[in-house]
């Protein structure tokens, strides 16, 4: 494994605890902390910035894979309400300043390692990863209604394509937070973890997605958000096309080369099956 790199970004007033911390402990992964724990990691309009300026690098820089998580007892609790009643800034530039685009821009996998409570924009934040990892001791929340807000980053749209309007409907209308258990039997999750287990496990996923040929895997993932998006006739076509495009590419040499590693990992699975 290459050597930690590790680079803080944005002390402001601070300073003895800057906003976000970035680890790459390999090459083609880094691990993105939201690190304002006195304040469960509230999104403060720097830690925004921050946030929409570290994905762009690490796009440029060719990550392919982001595990996304929060340091402290909470994972985002949504914007910094105290700093929104002193600064405009912080409400009215929710869709113009988003970190939920910033990440949804990226066109690597963000797994998010969701180690406590995800509320309201953070819980937005969570709903914009490809893959959701929680800890036993996750939680979340819609708590915009209570607030007196409107949600900006897709969280009315996303949440019930996600578990079911019916469902939906309940958690924003209410502001009742659901357990990680809850969310795993909706679907929202993949898996629930042990606390001690979330990043070994999340950095343990991102190793197989590393594992994969970045270019199908950078396809197959948008074309899963792209279809999931429109009709299921509509996404049928779009996978028709699009599979002819990349097949058609595809060099034959390079199929039975990876043949091999597939058969191997197949009788593995089999060998691990009950």
């Amino acid at each position: 494994m290459a050597a930690d790199h590790r680079k803080d970004w944005g002390a402001g007033a601070e300073a003895a605890q800057p906003q976000l911390r970035i680890d790459r402990p390999q090459a083609g992964l880094a691990i993105v902390t939201l690190n304002r724990p006195a304040v469960m990691n509230a999104l403060s309009w720097d830690l925004r910035i921050l946030l929409i300026d570290a994905f762009g690098t690490l796009q440029r820089d060719g990550v392919r894979v982001v595990v996304l998580t929060g340091a402290g007892r909470a994972f985002c609790a949504g914007l910094d309400l105290g700093e929104a009643a002193t600064d405009s800034r912080a409400l009215s530039s929710v869709s113009s300043h988003s970190p939920v685009a910033a990440i949804e821009r990226f066109e690597g996998v963000v797994i998010g390692a969701v180690n406590g409570a995800a509320v309201t924009g953070g819980f937005e934040l969570a709903l914009a990863c490809d893959i959701l990892i929680a800890s036993d001791y996750a939680r979340f929340a819609d708590t915009h209604v209570k607030v007196g807000a409107m949600p900006g980053w897709g969280l009315s749209q996303k949440l019930s394509r996600a578990i079911g309007p019916y469902r939906a409907k309940q958690m924003s209308l209410t502001g009742r937070y659901v357990s990680a258990a809850q969310a795993a039997d909706w679907g929202l999750v993949a898996e629930v973890v042990a606390p001690g287990q979330l990043l070994a496990v999340a950095t343990g996923l991102a190793q197989h997605l590393l594992a994969q040929p970045a270019d199908v895997l950078r396809s197959y993932t948008r074309l899963i958000d792209d279809g999931y998006a429109v009709t299921l006739s509509d996404g049928l076509a779009m996978e028709a096309e699009r599979a002819t495009t990349h097949n058609e590419a595809v060099d034959p040499v390079s199929i039975d080369a990876r043949r091999a590693s597939v058969q191997a990992h197949g009788k593995a699975g089999l060998q691990d099956s009950p």
